[in-house]
């Protein structure tokens, strides 16, 4: 994170590896002796009882998992005082992944360029100016508590044209971690010296580089860190490869979107603040594409993005910056996918694997299932066990089983069958483990998950009693149907790998017994499953019991319509009490209200995202900061542009522009990813599709276009298919 200042420039650093602590032994002992009475209480309705048996058998001790920290800071004293400022200008180039701060003090002209290059695995900081300047480099890394003491910190020195940190955040149990600052002159006649723990700097330019490793990856911090400086590049050469690298990736898909009269080149901060323009909108979706590819990439023992992703400030950071798998995590990657950008998924998918061997031992000797399971929450160490002491969310076996469900995802995305057969054993276990967690109700005709709940929400019974606990919420429903399901397409796509250890058949009998969704007299899709309990918070921040319309699509205006209308109910309800009143709240909403073709509420819902829940940077605002609104939010402005979720005589719907909102005249977009493995490029203005559209399938799928006015193509084959639009004959749902 880079402050762009004058006078001290501040790089507040991240390293995705750095986390507080060590592995821990949490499993709670007493928890599987006491599954039958706990179960017996939720089923009779004895909340206070029940909670109490959780409180006392199920909570984990220690009851936190660990948190993720900062690498430390590194600062640049310019001396240069804002009252001696002119022609200031920070900007984030987006499309070449550069940071650039210039300005005038006193007749002298600077620049500053910072990249954080991936195939170098260094920031790497160019300090031009136009008449030679001094400056000084330092590096800490210091708490925010206890402003003047060093966390966790084992040396700093300074040598040889380098900085050198050491530290063990959380003590011997936990990564030690090296940081490593060098600094070089690319003026002849420059110097570097050392004072202290501090690099003095004299020159016209400066290359700067930090390297940091941690013992999560390597044996040796210092040598890896002292590797990655001496392998870089002169700084154009480096630069170069930064931006190759990056735009392989950036480049795969772009929109754009036509201005309003309204448009202008305002700096971001000064736009946010008016009403929100669809170039404002493009930029947010530009922008999350661009804070993907920069957190999660692929490779060695790769780490997923936390809750504030690479940009976390805060040593004691908003629920310990950790992965909260009952929606933040996997909210990171709901447009990794359709944004064509699966290398970016890889690292939550290496943590999956990892969670999957873990969650055995917690369903084992939690719930006595075979399998694996984990709870609401995980951490770099892939922890199972419950999280906390909040009833609302901390019991709840069934994060793991939503985690799965991105492995299906990935697969009908890009029909990758060596992916899948390297995750089917991680799907295995986890319906291996639903199955066996699974009990039937009290008419032994459904089978329902208990304990069960809908993630952080409570409710009123009829007594007026307050509780969480319940049997087979809707979500929960939901989420094992859409897993059973994606493991019997998979016994489909890879008949020879399936184990004997979990029976396709005794899958398909599970998935008929699962209860049915039910709404209220109200119109409401009922939340706690059978029960039509009154909501503690009508405005609640989660909509979990429409995981079914997004990200799941078991929900669907054509194929559920009764369903699909209380969804919407819902929804309505939800804003009538102050719901989205966080920035990843409101971008669930606008993908939930995408999928059911509501092209207005979606603009509302963009509209107070930017207004309300977006900082002056454009990092979302929960409050505080979390990047998965950002995710999110670009998510939802892919699905009112396309979506590939319906299936219809056995062919993939592709639906243009679902969700479009009228007031937003129109644009192009280019490489957006359908399910099937197909990339489609199109234009369109007032509603309306221009030009040709391009579909660029990898496989001999069958598809059917669906454009706006109701017009459909049906097609099949491999390759480019391009058609001309309006000249189809209309046909009949």
């Amino acid at each position: 994170m880079v402050y762009g200042r004058t006078t001290t420039e501040i790089l507040q650093l991240n390293e995705d590896s750095v986390w507080y602590g060590g592995p821990q032994d949490r499993l709670p002992k007493d928890a599987l002796r006491n599954l039958p009475e706990l179960r017996r209480r939720i089923r009779e309705g004895r909340q206070k009882e029940a909670e109490a048996l959780v409180k006392g058998a199920f909570f984990a001790y220690p009851s936190s998992q660990r948190h993720y920290e900062p690498l430390g800071t590194l600062y640049l004293d310019f001396g240069h005082e804002e009252t001696q400022i002119e022609n200031y200008r920070r900007e984030l180039d987006i499309a070449n992944s550069i940071l650039n701060v210039r300005y005038n003090c006193n007749g002298i002209k600077y620049n500053r360029d910072v990249i954080a290059s991936y195939p170098d695995q260094v920031i790497a900081i160019q300090v031009t100016s136009s008449s030679r300047s001094t400056f000084t480099i330092r590096l800490n890394r210091v708490s925010e508590r206890d402003y003047e003491t060093n966390e966790f910190l084992d040396s700093l020195t300074a040598r040889d044209g380098m900085i050198i940190l050491h530290a063990t955040p959380g003590g011997k149990n936990s990564n030690r971690l090296c940081c490593i600052v060098s600094a070089r002159s690319d003026d002849p006649e420059g110097s570097i010296q050392v004072l202290g723990n501090t690099l003095v700097i004299n020159s016209t330019k400066t290359t700067i580089l930090l390297a940091a490793q941690t013992t999560y990856r390597v044996e040796d911090p210092e040598i890896a860190a002292l590797g990655d400086l001496n392998k870089s590049r002169q700084w154009d050469e480096l630069l170069d490869y930064h931006i190759k690298d990056y735009r392989e990736l950036y480049d795969r898909l772009w929109l754009r979107l036509l201005p309003n009269e309204n448009s202008d080149n305002e700096p971001t901060d000064l736009r946010l603040k008016g009403q929100p323009d669809p170039l404002l909108v493009a930029l947010y979706h530009n922008y999350g594409r661009y804070l993907l590819i920069s957190c999660s990439r692929d490779g060695f023992k790769a780490l997923p993005a936390t809750l504030q992703g690479i940009w976390n400030p805060s040593f004691q950071p908003a629920w310990g910056s950790k992965y909260t798998i009952n929606i933040n995590l996997q909210m990171n990657y709901w447009h990794a996918n359709i944004a064509n950008l699966p290398e970016c998924e890889s690292p939550l998918f290496d943590l999956l694997e990892r969670v999957a061997k873990n969650g055995e031992r917690t369903a084992r000797e939690m719930y006595g299932c075979k399998g694996w399971c984990a709870h609401h929450n995980t951490d770099i160490w892939a922890d199972t066990d419950p999280q906390d002491k909040w009833m609302p969310a901390t019991l709840w076996p069934l994060g793991g089983a939503w985690l799965c469900t991105h492995i299906w995802e990935r697969y009908l995305f890009f029909q990758d069958t060596k992916f899948l057969k390297r995750f089917l054993p991680i799907l295995e276990g986890c319906v291996r483990f639903l199955l066996d967690f699974l009990i039937a109700d009290e008419t032994g005709v459904f089978l329902v998950s208990n304990p069960s709940l809908s993630p952080e929400n409570a409710f009123k019974n009829s007594r007026g009693e307050e509780g969480v606990f319940c049997e087979a919420s809707t979500m929960d429903i939901q989420i094992l149907t859409s897993i059973f399901q994606a493991f019997i397409s998979a016994s489909k796509q890879l008949p020879e790998d399936i184990a004997t250890s979990v029976s396709v058949v005794e899958t398909r009998n599970a998935l008929s017994r699962l209860p049915p969704q039910v709404i209220s007299q109200e119109g409401l899709l009922q939340e706690w499953g059978r029960h039509n309990y009154e909501e503690v918070e009508p405005g609640h921040r989660h909509t979990s019991h429409l995981w079914g319309l997004h990200p799941g699509y078991s929900i669907t205006p054509n194929a559920t319509p009764e369903l699909a209308k209380a969804a919407s109910t819902v929804l309505t309800r939800r804003a009538a009490h102050g719901g989205g009143h966080t920035g990843w709240s409101r971008a669930w909403l606008i993908n939930l209200h995408a999928r059911l073709g509501e092209s207005d509420k979606c603009k509302e819902h963009v509209d107070s995202l930017l207004l309300k829940s977006t900082l002056p940077n454009m990092l979302d605002d929960h409050p505080p900061f979390q990047i998965d609104g950002n995710f999110g939010g670009t998510a939802g402005i892919l699905e009112m542009i396309i979506q590939s979720h319906e299936l219809a005589g056995g062919a993939i719907l592709i639906k243009l522009l679902p969700a479009w909102p009228k007031e937003w005249k129109g644009g192009s977009i280019f490489g957006v990813r359908v399910r099937g493995s197909a990339s489609v490029s199109f234009s369109w203005k007032d509603g309306e599709i221009e030009k040709d559209v391009v579909v660029t399938s990898d496989l001999a799928t069958r598809y059917c276009l669906v454009f706006p006015n109701g017009t459909k193509k049906s097609f099949q084959g491999k390759g480019e298919h391009r058609f001309m639009y309006p000249l189809f004959e209309k046909v009949s749902n």
